[in-house]
């Protein structure tokens, strides 16, 4: 089954390609492109014995379906997601997405330097024009990258960054993904009793 990270962007610009180019080439690995213009739609990176590490896709909602539905099937999908204060804010905002980049990631980035390219890609796209995270298995981020939706299997553990709303604020904290005291804390929309609290 494919794994994708996303960028959901609420600008309708692109991404300046040679930019995204310079930064995964800078890691080791080589890139192709669909286009060499700033209307590029696919960019491809392969590792260093030309296998395809990552796929990036930018979607815009007004060039096509493709983009429009994955939004759909996002609200569908979060309706249900705790907590409902993060939900509701993600419901909003994804009416406001204008392009998705999407990475498609193959079991090859774990060589060559893949993560460092695409972490360092991602990060390219949302200095440039803005959004949210959204990774398969994991959920959503706001606008600052913290976590905000609890979309984990049963089994995650380890420390993470999240955020949850109050009073229209957003309290930053580390969690221990693995701690079920901390779990429902997230989920009720609380910072749990003794998280690290971001400075």
């Amino acid at each position: 089954m494919a794994y994708y990270i996303r960028v959901l962007s609420p600008s309708e610009k692109s991404t300046d390609l040679r930019l995204l180019s310079e930064a995964i080439v800078s890691h080791g690995c080589k890139v192709t492109c669909d286009a060499n213009t700033d209307y590029w739609q696919q960019l491809e990176t392969h590792g260093s014995h030309g296998e395809t590490l990552f796929i990036l896709e930018r979607n815009a909602v007004a060039e096509g379906p493709i983009a429009l539905e994955e939004l759909a099937e996002f609200d569908s999908e979060i309706s249900e997601c705790l907590p409902k204060s993060a939900s509701n804010w993600l419901r909003d905002y994804l009416a406001s997405v204008r392009t998705i980049y999407a990475f498609q990631v193959f079991g090859a980035i774990e060589r060559d330097n893949g993560w460092a390219a695409l972490n360092e890609a991602k990060t390219k796209i949302w200095n440039s024009v803005g959004g949210i995270f959204q990774a398969d298995g994991e959920g959503f981020s706001n606008e600052d990258g913290y976590h905000i939706l609890w979309q984990f299997s049963e089994n995650v553990s380890g420390d993470w960054w999240m955020a949850v709303l109050e009073n229209g604020e957003w309290q930053r904290f580390k969690i221990d993904l693995g701690n079920p005291l901390h779990r429902d804390a997230f989920k009720r929309g609380a910072v749990p009793t003794g998280a690290t609290r971001a400075p």
